[in-house]
């Protein structure tokens, strides 16, 4: 008797979904979850990622309704479609929170974040600074005679381009507020 060959996820000559219904594929999502300010909720919340292995790329938390006592946290993460949905299912379930969003897949969203790289250098490197920093729009918040802060907003890609850019620059510091975001039209 012959061996059967069938190609994994071949469905034409079976009739079961031989495909698999996970992914192994690593997305990155951005959640937004409105919570009641009050002491511990940040920390039940950030304990919910760590207690299980999640990572937080990024994490913002500000209060949002002085008179409803809500914050607003958002939160940047990675992982498969598994772990993503388990995630949203498991902050839904703390008590403290009132709603829970993934901008990712809810439509497009704007997401920014704020940064301040120091850079520390003389001559032609500080004129090759200035000089970028124009190009990114970022301001000159503070000058000494051999060195710059930089203030800049945007995308987080384009706070790592410049970054990156400022390197061999002499690039001594950088300070990253995390990113906020919104999901776009009504």
């Amino acid at each position: 008797m012959s061996a059967l060959h069938i190609k994994k996820g071949s469905t034409s000559h079976s009739a079961y979904n031989l495909r698999p219904t996970f992914s192994d594929m690593q997305e990155r999502h951005t959640i937004a979850v409105l919570v009641e300010n009050e002491p511990g909720v940040l920390a039940r919340v950030i304990g919910l990622f760590s207690g299980r292995g999640y990572n937080i790329e990024s994490l913002t938390v500000a209060e949002v309704d002085h008179t409803g006592h809500l914050s607003r946290i958002t939160i940047v993460t990675t992982g498969t479609p598994q772990v993503i949905a388990q995630i949203k299912a498991q902050l839904g379930r703390i008590v403290s929170v009132r709603d829970v969003h993934d901008l990712t897949v809810e439509g497009s969203s704007v997401e920014r974040e704020l940064a301040m790289l120091k850079v520390v250098g003389e001559g032609d490197k500080r004129v090759e600074a200035l000089r970028l920093a124009d190009i990114f729009r970022a301001n000159v918040v503070d000058s000494t005679l051999n060195s710059f802060i930089f203030e800049i907003t945007g995308a987080p890609e384009k706070i790592d381009a410049f970054a990156d850019l400022m390197r061999p620059l002499g690039l001594a510091e950088i300070a990253r507020t995390g990113v906020a975001a919104l999901l776009r039209g009504d």
